[in-house]
């Protein structure tokens, strides 16, 4: 006879959840992608193996001169020049004996010999070999993710193979539909995951059979962490591994769970999109960014524009965005997908607050970059 799935009596803080299951997980080993492959990974250490440019270089068009040479030229007092100077284009190389480059009307070509018509100090107009990136130098902190910014300044340092941390995510979805499994899928995506997808029927068995460990780091399952007739994913998860936690004090998504298999961590997220993202930005990407190796996501610390009140033990998922330089409430605790979609930041509020009075300063995860 299978046992109906049931939440316990009590929920579980979120504090405790998280500590429960980071515990022991530690970076994945770097490997190493081309640039057009680790956009959005986490970068390991990268050093540059040349400096850029890799000469001196004219910062915009004009004449490749010597400064020495210019000294006391005015259009006072013209200075003439023994033979023609070297024009340059933006980015040319210098060419040797030169240091600076002139505009083009500072030099007078009319006569039978050009003049020069104003000085110019050693450096003027011209970008230094190294001055962008010097040999050695990390091309990107450890870390930090990959965004073509980075990308543009590995290429620059002559990267052709960047060392990265790419954790490996097996998505379980339990015969939930597509939509709440590819919000979860784009959003472990942006966070430098490598995807492997996977579905099972609503099925103890069945389910349990999908949480292959071989080959990930991480597995996520969508759907039956609830107390219907046909949930059975939290079931299925304490039959093949550890069962850590079941009904966390979270709003949204109190049904969530997770466990270890062996090793691996696991996160139940339920199949609701609200609650879905709610518990995956409170649990799957915290534990994503620490096998990633990534640095504390960035926040943005505004005042309240209103009171946001919570209840005691519960941690709240608040969504924000921002007005007239403060964070205004868009949803709290039920997320609609308009406010999902529409938010620029995220909030958890702790289970030991009562909410933030208006005017507090608060930090925000920003979901926009």
């Amino acid at each position: 006879m299978i046992t109906a799935q049931r939440l316990p009596a009590s929920l579980t803080p979120l504090d405790a959840v998280l500590t429960a299951l980071l515990r022991d997980l530690v970076p994945v080993q770097p490997i190493e992608l081309p640039p057009a492959d680790a956009v959005h990974c986490v970068a390991a250490e990268m050093p540059a193996p040349r400096a850029y440019p890799p000469h001196d270089v004219a910062v915009g068009d004009g004449w490749a001169m010597r400064a020495h040479d210019l000294v006391g030229a005015s259009s006072y007092a013209p200075l003439a020049l023994a033979g023609p100077p070297v024009w340059v284009a933006a980015g040319a190389a210098m060419p040797d004996g030169t240091d600076c480059v002139v505009d083009a009307d500072a030099v007078d070509t009319s006569g039978p010999l050009p003049q020069v018509l104003a000085e110019a100090i050693p450096g003027q107009g011209v970008r230094r070999a190294g001055s962008d990136i010097t040999v050695g130098r990390a091309v990107m902190p450890a870390g930090e993710p990959l965004l073509p910014r980075g990308l543009l300044l590995a290429r620059a340092a002559g990267v052709n193979l960047l060392r990265v941390r790419r954790p490996r995510l097996r998505i379980v979805n339990i015969c939930n539909g597509q939509l709440t499994a590819q919000l979860v899928a784009d959003t472990a995506r942006l966070a430098g995951a490598e995807i492997v997808y996977a579905e099972a029927t609503p099925d103890a068995t069945a389910i349990a059979d999908a949480l292959e460990t071989a080959g990930c780091d991480l597995i996520v399952t969508i759907g039956g962490t609830g107390v219907g007739r046909t949930d059975a994913a939290v079931n299925a998860l304490a039959s093949c591994g550890t069962l850590l936690a079941h009904g966390i004090a979270l709003q949204p998504g109190r049904t969530a769970a997770v466990g270890r298999i062996d090793t691996t961590p696991v996160v139940a997220l339920p199949g609701a999109p609200d609650q879905a993202f709610a518990a995956c930005w409170a649990i799957a990407l915290p534990a994503l960014d620490r096998l990633s190796g990534r640095r504390a996501r960035q926040t943005l610390p505004l005042p309240l524009e209103r009171k946001i009140a919570s209840g005691v033990g519960i941690a709240e998922v608040v969504l924000l965005t921002r007005r007239q330089g403060c964070w205004a409430a868009l949803a709290t605790g039920d997320l609609s997908l308009d406010a999902i979609a529409r938010a620029e930041g995220l909030l958890i509020v702790p289970g030991a607050a009562e909410g933030f009075a208006a005017g507090t300063i608060v930090d925000a995860y920003m979901l926009r970059e």
